[in-house]
This record gives C-alpha cells, structure tokens and sequence, in this order.
C-alpha cells in the first residue's frame, strides 16, 4: 500500500489489523502477509488498489538543494530536480544542503533499507577538499577511527589526491553513513571542510551524469547493490 502511494507503511499495518484490507477479495489482518503483485488483487475499503513500477535513479546532486521529499523552510529539494518523474521517490540516505555527487532515489523501501541501514556496510567514496595540509598523523587517526558522539567510527581508506599549504583534496571510503560525518570527523582533525563530493556507491559512479541530471540503473545493477548489501557479490566489487 506504500507503494502504490495510499498511506505509509506504519498506517498500512494499522489497516490491515482493522480488516479493512482484502487480498483477492479475502480481509487479511496479518500485515506480513505475502502477495504476488502480478497476480493478487488487494482493496482497500472495497476499492482495488495498483501498484507504482519501482523505479532507480542515480542523480548527480548540486549543492544547494536539501536531500528530501519536502522542506519547511521552502528550500529546494532533490525532487525539484526531477520534475518529469511522476512515481513518488523519496531519497537513499541523504547528502548535505551542500554536499554534491552521487544520491540514489527509488519508492521501493526495501531497497533504500539495505542501501542505507549501517549493518550493510556498503562502500561510500567521498571527494573532501579541507583547509589546511593534513599532516600524516591526521590521515593515520582518521584511517583508524575518530570518536564521535562517544562511538568511534568504523576504520576508513584515507588518499591524498592534491595538497599545498592552503588546503588537501582527500578520497575517504566510508563503510558507515552517520549524520555529517566525513565534515566531524575532518574537523575533530583540525581541518574543516572546504567542498565535499560523494563520487561512488558501491560500485555506482558518476560517469556519463553531468550534475544535476539523472539516470535509471538497469536491472543488473539494481540486483548487484542487493546483492552487494547482503554479502553475496566479491569484495571486490564493493570498491567498484
């Protein structure tokens, strides 16, 4: 019911415990009941339902616009940029107001639940350019974990990609996704971030999307990142 836009799925389960959902005209109460929505026919209060297409994008985010369905304070969000997409998406995780790169949007919650939930551990490559030169300590503590919030974060691949005095573009791979934490973890080192780019999801890369647009992911990379979340791809293709 979720998906075909009826309600969320927590008042789905209450419709379901209050009979008033039907599976091929039978009222069901359990909400784990399983159906074939090719073949089954659900109701809601007597009217048949129909289920959206599940739909996968890869969008190339621009700073400036806020990773969700909707804003308050009316700021741009994500979903401005997709104006001829009629499904109801709703974004993988989420990137800073003005963090760029890589989002994944869909309506299938099962798949934004295995690309986004920490246990998954799915690779997050990042492009941080910070002030200042990091020193080779800095990059060792951030390799081995930064304490935030009294937790320490899961160890990271560190790179320098470019320095000079006045700053250091960095590649960290993260394995987490904690609330602004590659912007934490820099400025618990002393080096602030300047301009942060996610630039790979598992193996999803930007190549061919300028920023701003979008594309499909195909079917084999759709079962790819399933299956890269539940551990049944090589490693080696959790660094692309």
């Amino acid at each position: 019911m979720a998906r075909a836009g009826i309600t969320s799925r927590r008042k789905a389960e209450e419709l379901i415990k209050q009979g008033l959902v039907a599976v091929n005209g039978r009222v069901i109460t359990e909400p784990g009941t399983v159906i074939d929505p090719d073949s089954d026919v659900v109701s809601v209060n007597g009217k048949p339902i129909s289920l959206e297409r599940s739909i996968y994008l890869l969008l190339n985010k621009p700073a400036g616009y806020i990773s969700s369905v909707k804003d308050e304070r009316g700021r741009k969000t994500v979903l401005d940029l997709l104006p001829e997409v009629k499904e109801r998406l709703f974004p993988v995780g989420r990137l800073d107001y003005d963090t760029r790169g890589l989002l994944l949007l869909t309506n299938d919650g099962d798949f934004a639940n295995l690309m986004s939930h920490p246990r998954y551990h799915i690779a997050k490559v990042y492009h941080a350019r910070c002030r200042g030169k990091v020193a080779r300590d800095a990059i060792k503590k951030l390799q081995q974990g930064i304490l935030l919030d009294g937790v320490p974060t899961l160890p990271a691949r560190v790179k320098v990609l470019k320095q000079s005095k006045q700053d250091t573009l960095l590649e960290i791979e993260l394995h987490e996704g904690r609330k602004r934490q590659i912007k934490r973890m820099l400025m618990e080192v002393g080096h602030p971030v300047i301009e942060l780019v996610r630039v790979r999801f598992g193996p999803l890369d930007l190549k061919g999307v300028p920023e701003g647009e979008y594309r499909l992911l195909t079917r084999d990379e759709v079962e790819t990142m399933k299956n890269l979340a539940l551990g049944t791809v090589d490693s080696r293709h959790r660094r692309g």
